[in-house]
């Protein structure tokens, strides 16, 4: 069992297309029944320097996630 502090530190690769999306900087849990729905990691192009554009932050459902191994997560979107 994995805690979501777990996930935070962890990267995120696209196995369609094998790039590399960045780490997890938000967790979506269902509180009601404890169950993730999804990660966040940043959108293309977000950096230090953008924080004040808009950016949208890409959500990958628990549904499109692979595996999850000790440093990656796997996803298919």
């Amino acid at each position: 069992m994995s805690k979501v502090v777990d996930f935070k530190c962890k990267e995120v690769i696209n196995i369609c297309d094998a790039r590399r999306l960045g780490c997890v900087t938000d967790v979506d849990i269902d509180y009601c029944t404890g169950n993730v729905n999804a990660i966040v990691v940043p959108g293309v192009g977000r950096n230090f320097f953008s924080c004040f554009k808009p950016c949208s932050d890409i959500v990958i459902p628990w549904e499109n996630i692979r595996k999850i191994g000790e440093e990656v997560i796997l996803v298919e979107i």
